[in-house]
């Protein structure tokens, strides 16, 4: 049987078109699928990286946590790592009254809250003016503000000490309230550099405007540039609050009466008490080897105890820090 060769070549060419309509159709698949695997990858990479640092910062509330469900014989136990044997919550009760916890609590809200607040408005002012005003030797004293940064205040303590003796405000709440009305304080100076860089972004137009109506430098500021700054107020207030509540350098040296100490304090003289207790519990103990323990347990229990505040208050206030601190460029552009 004779072959129809311009059929064969009919046949063929049908079946190159038909594989390459196929192959045109499924391109478009290829592509989606290909770009679904690298979004996939690059996502499991980001998860990745985030979740491992999650961990180096969790990990100490962990071990916080885990340390002060524990009892004497856990503590010098070396088989006991995170889960202890018997669960203890009577070293919250003992953190709770060697912190003295109620009064420790109020001090420190008293200076942090008070420090936070007058801050807040002095640094305002203070980086509102070196951002939108030029004015003879501004270089000059932009550079003592960033001196401050960087001076630590250990150098400086003696001469504050001894001012502070003179004005009579030793074992009150003024060495940490006051130095603040003027723009100082606790890192005051990064507090400034954070208005600065908020008002700097802010249009021009706004300040002209308000000239046009008749408003003078400082409604200006009052009426409109101080209400437009919450994200700057918010980032510089929850900054300085956590900075007082964890310091334990200036407290020290001005406050001398356990009635006027904070939180730090207290917990510092918990630590430094005798252990005691915990080599008693381990005398009546004979299932463990080592040598007494300190009172970390309790000590842990004092610490979760004296940051829970802070804690409370970063839940309440995350989504608005965080866009706060995204808005006022604090990490950079």
């Amino acid at each position: 049987m004779a072959i129809n060769r311009n059929a064969v070549t009919t046949h063929v060419s049908t079946f190159k078109r038909i594989a390459a309509d196929n192959g045109a159709a499924t391109a478009p698949l290829r592509r989606a699928a290909a770009r679904r695997t690298k979004t996939f990858l690059s996502q499991l990479f980001i998860y990745s990286v985030l979740l491992s640092l999650a961990f180096v910062f969790i990990y100490p509330m962990l071990f916080i946590f885990s340390s002060s469900l524990m009892q004497a014989d856990d503590v010098a136990d070396a088989t006991v790592k995170w889960i202890p044997k018997q669960l203890s919550f009577a070293n919250y009760t003992y953190a709770f009254q060697q912190l003295d916890f109620w009064r420790s609590f109020m001090n420190s809200t008293i200076i942090s809250l008070g420090s936070a607040v007058v801050q807040v408005v002095s640094c305002s002012v203070v980086g509102y003016g070196f951002a939108r005003f030029r004015f003879p030797g501004r270089g000059l004293w932009l550079a003592l503000v960033l001196f401050t940064f960087l001076v630590p205040p250990q150098t400086i303590i003696v001469p504050l000490f001894l001012q502070f003796s003179d004005l009579g405000w030793l074992n009150t709440y003024l060495p940490f309230i006051a130095p603040g009305l003027f723009g100082h304080g606790l890192k005051g100076a990064l507090f400034v550099l954070i208005f600065i860089q908020f008002f700097s972004k802010l249009p021009n137009q706004l300040e002209e405007a308000a000239l046009i109506d008749g408003a003078g430098a400082f409604r200006t500021f009052r009426s409109i540039m101080f209400p437009l700054a919450r994200p700057a107020m918010l980032v510089v207030f929850l900054f300085s609050i956590v900075w007082h509540w964890t310091d334990t350098y200036e407290p020290t040296m001005y406050l001398m009466e356990p009635q006027k100490f904070n939180m730090t304090q207290q917990l510092s003289k918990m630590n430094g008490e005798g252990n005691e207790e915990g080599a008693k519990q381990l005398a009546a103990t004979k299932s463990v080897i080592g040598e007494p323990p300190t009172k970390v347990n309790r000590v842990m229990a004092g610490a979760l105890l004296s940051i829970l505040p802070l804690l409370a208050l970063y839940l309440f206030a995350q989504r608005h820090f965080v866009e706060s601190v995204e808005r006022t460029g604090i990490a950079g552009d």
